[in-house]
């Protein structure tokens, strides 16, 4: 997918005539660009059309009109557009009880690691955790994780082919069995992946 540049941005006053109607668009794309891991976790896929969005977002709310400024959002939010080859996505674990939500992220050590996608016949997708920074500490592991799943083009093709995907996460304190992903889902994350190798 292309990165996206300042030509691809609204104006603040603009995006300001435009967000409701762009925010109803982004709400309904992302329906489909989600993951439910049993009842508390959530992978998140991004794209070009959901960075954008945040991108827009983070302008209005920090208030930021200016070149440089700007320059620094894209290149902040740049790199979680997949590209071609990959999936980029949020993990978040959600508990709504605060004390509840901090003695399972205790247990829930290292779980970014055990989050297997699986291409039937083609294994599992690499999945590398948090390549920004170190989100977990000897004591718990974060609530949002970042992670980047690279498939290799036999994967790809088996996907475009019309191969099921599968998700299950293999950890002792919070184990998600196998199921089979929902063609929806299936469908929209086969569109970012290309054939050819960008």
């Amino acid at each position: 997918m292309p990165h996206l540049t300042r030509g691809d941005l609204w104006s603040l006053e603009k995006y300001s005539e435009q967000r409701d109607a762009f925010r109803t668009e982004v709400l309904a794309h992302k329906r489909n660009r989600q993951l439910s891991l049993g009842e508390n976790a959530r992978i998140y896929f991004e794209d070009t059309l959901t960075i954008r969005y945040q991108i827009q977002e983070m302008l209005r709310i920090e208030k930021v009109f200016d070149v440089a400024g700007i320059e620094e959002e894209l290149a902040a939010y740049n790199p979680l557009i997949p590209d071609g080859t990959n999936w980029k996505a949020t993990f978040m674990i959600e508990f709504g009880d605060p004390e509840v939500r901090a003695q399972r992220l205790r247990e829930m050590r290292g779980i970014e690691n055990c989050i297997n996608l699986e291409i039937e016949g083609h294994g599992i997708v690499q999945v590398i955790a948090d390549e920004d920074l170190e989100r977990e500490t000897e004591e718990k592991t974060s609530a949002v994780h970042f992670m980047r799943f690279e498939l290799n083009s036999g994967q790809i093709a088996a996907l475009k082919g019309g191969a099921p995907l599968f998700a299950s996460v293999e950890h002792a304190a919070y184990p998600v069995a196998r199921f089979e992903v929902s063609q929806v889902t299936r469908d929209a994350l086969t569109k970012d992946l290309s054939l050819v190798a960008h």
